[in-house]
């Protein structure tokens, strides 16, 4: 599948991104050192290789990845200390009692500034894989009804009933001055997103229908469907590329309490897993940012009592934990959030809560 942003642009963003997300904040809120717990199977020594994520090598030495800044000890000496490449080696040690992870570069040595690092920076392992966001990035948002009628949008198709990559469209509303290949995004506004506890719409999840290349300025505009993961319709709206989404993930857990629900899952699947995004019904105005953990808890079913006699006293089963999802991107009150670890299926309708 192509991707909506030229050569250029995806190079110089995933640079962004992948220097971004390796990023750790070292004052960033959590538990405080003495209380930190350890993956009880942790190494005492580990070689970074290809493939890997933060949040995996977090895993490998604490119980709960998301307090990584709280034992990571930023070298002044190493360039770049935050960035964690292949064959790094990192060394779990205790200072007054305390755990520390060090970091020290695959050619052993401490590499001091201004000493350039021969390996390119696209090299360093990211938080999360980056094939995981790259979806969401092309097209991943919700919007307000206002927000979607003042876009462009597709009056005509030409000589098709439908259209796809290949295809020519019509769009009326496009900015006069718009250059000849500026790349857009082709939307489509689906369901309301309701919050289930007060019923208020907070938004509509868009679709990501295709990508689209601006070849004739008139009225209406000519955009060239380069790439579609949908048939494009009448009425679908455009939208520049959004590369809005934030890039710094600082996994932890938030600094307020929270308790939402699932409301939503991308693409519509009825069972919920790993890497996979959500939406749930709380955001920035709820303390969470980009970053976030929460820990789902799948809802418990309701059953009859066998010893209750006719129909039976139905019984609430207790909740049981799912699994951990990390926000990436946060509105006032709903919040994009992907699924970092699944023990059991996750469902619409699950509460997400702090670990």
């Amino acid at each position: 599948m192509k991707s909506c942003l030229n050569a250029g642009t995806w190079k110089t963003l995933r640079s962004a991104l992948f220097a971004a997300l390796l990023v750790v904040a070292t004052g960033a809120a959590g538990q405080s050192g003495d209380t930190i717990e350890l993956n009880p199977e942790h190494p005492d020594r580990y070689v970074v290789v290809k493939g890997d994520t933060l949040w995996d090598i977090s895993a490998m030495f604490l119980k709960e990845p998301w307090y990584w800044p709280e034992i990571w000890y930023v070298n002044p000496q190493i360039e770049n200390p935050h960035l964690i490449y292949p064959g790094d080696v990192l060394t779990l040690v205790y200072v007054d009692g305390k755990p520390q992870l060090r970091l020290t570069r695959g050619d052993g040595t401490a590499r001091l500034s201004p000493r350039v690092r021969a390996e390119d920076r696209d090299a360093a392992i990211t938080a999360i894989p980056y094939s995981v966001i790259e979806p969401f990035l092309r097209g991943g948002m919700v919007m307000s009804k206002d927000e979607a009628d003042a876009l462009p949008y597709v009056v005509a198709l030409r000589d098709h009933l439908i259209a796809g990559a290949g295809h020519e469209v019509y769009v009326s509303d496009l900015n006069d001055s718009t250059p000849l290949g500026t790349e857009y995004a082709v939307l489509r506004l689906d369901d309301k997103l309701k919050d289930p506890d007060t019923g208020d719409v907070l938004g509509y999840e868009v679709i990501f229908i295709g990508d689209a290349e601006l070849r004739g300025t008139g009225s209406p505009d000519t955009l060239f469907l380069t790439d579609t993961d949908r048939e494009a319709m009448r009425g679908d709206k455009i939208r520049a590329i959004d590369t809005s989404l934030p890039l710094n993930f600082y996994p932890q857990a938030p600094t307020r309490d929270v308790n939402g629900t699932i409301i939503s899952v991308l693409d519509g699947v009825a069972l919920i897993g790993q890497y996979q995004m959500i939406i749930i019904n709380r955001g920035s105005d709820d303390g969470l940012t980009a970053g976030s953990v929460l820990a789902v808890w799948q809802r418990g079913e309701k059953v009859r009592d066998p010893n209750a006699g006719g129909l039976g006293k139905k019984v609430q089963l207790p909740d049981t934990f799912a699994g951990n999802v990390m926000v990436v991107k946060a509105y006032d009150d709903v919040s994009y959030a992907l699924v970092m670890e699944a023990v059991s299926e996750m469902r619409v309708g699950d509460r997400a809560k702090n670990p």
